[in-house]
């Protein structure tokens, strides 16, 4: 009996070794972060803090997400499927009971001995995570979510002019006059410090901690001081800030959520293609550097209590924004700068080199296989013809290309795509935002290292069927010549076999 025991414990205390040997994951995720951080190459970005992460970790600098709208690119990332599969292009579903049982990156640890915990935005609130953040399928214990969150969208914002409280684009504040005295992202930078200073005596099971900011996402609330740091002069307009040359209608993002704030409905700008005033072109731009600059601070102070040296930390976005390229503002489009996000990958057991950027063409959805890799845990299988299995994934693991900079294992192609309600801009229905049943086009989008192509189809949401007959509209630019995607050449008769060979690529992958 004694040496049953005996084997028994031993069996056990490997085990446990095993598990203790595992890292831990801290993944902090951005709302509408662009790559606007200065170790990026933006010279007007002031980001100290994810700079030293930079220095530590790896950093990729073509990073797409496949919808440039929060709930389905967080699902997309989350899940590591895109759109199509999980059937959602809005925020009013919920995979597991709309398309399939999909497992998620958390629940993928959860299932492999990992305490998971969220805290702040990590899946969209509401219906498109089953109002409980995918719990507790996805997570250990309930998630946490600040207690001011009910507030972000209240009138808070102080007029200068009139001393009313208003629903302004442009919000900084004094913390002693918000609701509770406080800001969700610093509530939410609290509860994650209190989180890994708990954990730092409990050592048997490692943890993934997720953490969402809420910020750059408007309306930019965050408190005055960061302001004083961005000078609107460093901020003069750019060229240039209309549409391109032949841009179908069809691609337009009239930018409704910005125009549905208090101080840019008393500009009066003309719907829908109206241009914001060149001061507050100006204002926006300082309002949303200060707002990365103060989520930045934030991160700063979470970075205290991490065990770097047993802690792989991913920092990303669900997708950019617009700040008046192309004479659009927000998101909900298929240009690069609606699409490019940020991703830092740092491991302890990676070695970090001086030449640490990684400029090859990812995918948002690329994090999930990454991370199992990186963190040692069974590799997922690729989805490939298994599309509806539990746990499986259609992006690849990102970590050959970490350790070997000079890989090409994999074709250099990004997918992402985005709905319209019709040809035109239009307020009713949100051609920006539509739901499910209103779309009748949409527009998938492929990005090579060279080229961005989009070709605007028919689609019937209520078969999740498409039609590359009807044509509603092309995008062809040639990032060689025009990396901000200002020449639309899909007219252009020179490029025709090129544009064919792109849409033949969108065909097979979205077919």
């Amino acid at each position: 009996m004694k040496l049953v025991y005996f084997v028994l414990f031993s069996v056990l205390s490997r085990a446990t070794s095993l598990i203790i040997k595992r890292p831990n994951v801290l993944l902090i995720m951005l709302d509408d972060l662009r790559p606007a951080i200065n170790a990026f190459g933006d010279p007007k970005a002031i980001t100290p803090n994810i700079d030293k992460l930079i220095k530590k970790g790896y950093y990729f600098t073509n990073v797409f997400a496949q919808q440039s709208i929060c709930a389905p690119s967080r699902n997309s990332l989350l899940t590591g499927r895109r759109p199509d599969t999980i059937r959602l292009y809005d925020f009013y579903s919920y995979w597991r009971e709309f398309a399939s049982n999909f497992t998620t990156i958390p629940q993928y640890f959860k299932q492999n001995g990992y305490i998971t915990h969220s805290i702040g935005k990590i899946f969209h609130p509401g219906v498109s995570s089953n109002y409980t953040d995918d719990y507790p399928l996805s997570w250990s214990n309930v998630p946490y979510h600040p207690s001011t969150e009910k507030y972000m969208n209240e009138p808070v914002c102080i007029d200068i002019p009139t001393g009313k409280l208003k629903k302004n684009l442009l919000c900084p504040v004094d913390l002693e006059l918000q609701p509770e005295n406080t800001l969700p992202d610093i509530q939410s930078t609290l509860a994650a410090k209190d989180f890994l200073q708990q954990r730092q005596n409990k050592t048997r099971e490692p943890f993934l901690l997720a953490v969402g900011y809420h910020k750059p996402h408007i309306p930019f609330k965050f408190p005055s001081k960061y302001l004083k740091m961005h000078r609107t002069s460093k901020f003069r307009n750019q060229d240039p800030d209309y549409p391109p040359y032949g841009l179908p209608t069809v691609a337009w993002n009239s930018y409704l959520d910005v125009r549905s704030r208090d101080d840019v409905i008393a500009l009066n700008i003309s719907y829908p293609f109206g241009p914001i005033r060149d001061e507050m072109k100006l204002k926006i731009r300082q309002h949303y550097y200060a707002a990365v600059t103060y989520v930045d601070d934030l991160i700063g102070q979470l970075f205290e209590d991490v065990d770097f040296s047993n802690t792989i930390v991913i920092l990303t976005s669900d997708h950019g924004w617009s700040l008046g390229e192309h004479a659009e503002w927000s998101k909900f489009s298929n240009y690069d700068v609606a699409l490019k996000v940020p991703l830092i990958v740092y491991s302890p057991d990676i070695k970090t080199v001086p030449n640490n950027k990684i400029d090859k063409v990812v995918e948002l959805l690329d994090i999930f296989p990454t991370l199992v890799d990186i963190a040692g845990l069974p590799p997922v299988t690729s989805c490939r013809d298994r599309i509806k299995a539990e746990t499986c994934v259609e992006g690849k693991s990102l970590l050959s290309y970490i350790t070997d900079p000079t890989c090409n294992d994999h074709p250099e192609e990004a997918f992402s795509q985005y709905p319209r309600p019709g040809t035109y801009p239009s307020v009713h229905p949100n051609s920006d935002k539509p739901k499910l049943y209103q779309i009748t086009i949409m527009g998938y989008s492929i990005r090579t290292k060279q080229y961005r192509y989009t070709a605007w189809i028919g689609f019937d949401p209520s078969k999740f069927t498409r039609d590359w007959t009807k044509l509603y509209g092309e995008e062809l630019y040639d990032h060689s010549i025009d990396p901000n995607e200002n020449m639309n050449l899909a007219e252009r008769p020179q490029l025709l076999e090129i544009k064919e060979h792109l849409n033949l690529r969108l065909q097979m992958k979205f077919c």
